[in-house]
């Protein structure tokens, strides 16, 4: 299935709005974002008016339609940067592509502008093969294909749930790489696509991905939360902990998650020496969670995501939660998730 079989109404953009002011975002947007429906989700913690110029077709969230829709005792969810799940919890479209507020348009490197909702959508509806590593990248790509010794049987390849675009001169370090390198940016634009294979964890940002909503929507869950947990990407551990919850999640339906292309610009925002005080109890805890993440299986009996969202939350509260309070209130959050998707789905 090629992107050209896929119209603009099957495309929801979800975007997590930390600023009231979307002006300039918006227009530096407006031609690859001007086809399609937009939802744009206020930080319930932001005040004063969302302020988008003309010319979208855009819905906006706030604090009161999150309290209306999920009630005040769940709306804690959707703080900060996790107010892009709700988004996700309020569209109707088969594919959400999710672009936080502080990135713009890349550049590839003929100097083009990089439309990230048609490479998302390639992703999205070319095969991925998690089962076998292919040395050449995607083979579905236009002048590749599989290597010598890739089995004939496998390269049909799986459907692919999820799709990890990358950034330009922000990378994704955490705080503690940030504060000792403070000049250290991404500058190199790398024209390729993989397939995460299967078993292997990776770490997700929610700040560039795009994923089938029917297939793994309900697996993208802001469950985990910090103590001290403040408003920056280097400060929250929740699209992490969604990334290997909804990674363990494809592995078990056998679909496929890719990472690579496509690229934005991502631009400054936090102080990474006052970001770590609060990021480093999520980094000792990823010592925990990966053992985890990689070792555990789901029953045959969970067969779609919500199954497996619930059978997961279990055993986060019996392996981990013995260890840390805070993975018990994960797992209850997880539960809590799948009501509320259930729920919306059937109102």
């Amino acid at each position: 299935m090629s992107q050209a079989n896929i119209m603009d109404n099957e495309v929801d953009i979800v975007i997590g709005a930390l600023h009231s002011d979307l002006t300039t975002f918006m227009n530096e947007w407006r031609p690859v974002f001007s086809r399609f429906h937009l939802i744009i989700v206020k930080d319930p913690d932001l005040s004063g008016e969302i302020q988008i110029p003309e010319g979208f077709n855009v819905d906006v969230y706030t604090r009161s339609d999150i309290d209306r829709v999920v009630g005040s005792s769940t709306s804690v969810l959707f703080s900060g940067y996790s107010c892009r799940y709700f988004g996700y919890l309020m569209s109707r479209k088969k594919y959400v592509i999710s672009i936080d507020d502080d990135c713009i348009p890349a550049k590839d490197n003929e100097g083009s502008l990089v439309d990230i909702v048609a490479q998302h959508i390639t992703n999205l509806t070319t095969p991925a093969t998690p089962f076998f590593f292919n040395t050449l990248y995607d083979p579905y790509r236009k002048g590749a294909d599989f290597v010598r010794g890739y089995p004939f049987s496998l390269r049909e390849g799986v459907t692919c749930a999820l799709s990890c675009g990358l950034w330009l001169n922000l990378a994704d370090y955490d705080a503690p790489t940030q504060a000792l390198k403070p000049e250290l940016r991404n500058s190199r634009y790398v024209d390729a696509v993989l397939t995460v294979p299967v078993r292997a964890m990776l770490p997700l940002s929610g700040i560039n991905i795009a994923f089938d909503r029917e297939l793994v929507g309900p697996a993208l869950i802001p469950a985990l939360k910090l103590a001290g947990e403040g408003k920056f990407r280097w400060e929250t551990m929740e699209d992490i902990w969604s990334g290997m919850c909804v990674k363990v999640i494809s592995d078990h339906m056998g679909l496929g998650v890719k990472s690579g292309l496509p690229y934005v610009w991502r631009n400054e925002r936090g102080n990474a020496i006052e970001s770590l005080k609060k990021e480093w109890e999520g980094v000792k805890l990823m010592e925990e969670v990966v053992p985890f993440f990689q070792a555990v299986r789901l029953p045959q009996s969970a067969v779609t995501a919500e199954d497996c969202v619930v059978e997961l939350a279990k055993t986060v509260k019996e392996q981990l939660g013995q260890s840390y309070p805070m993975f018990v209130r994960a797992a209850e959050a997880m539960v809590e998730w799948i009501k509320v998707w259930k729920a919306v789905r059937s109102g």
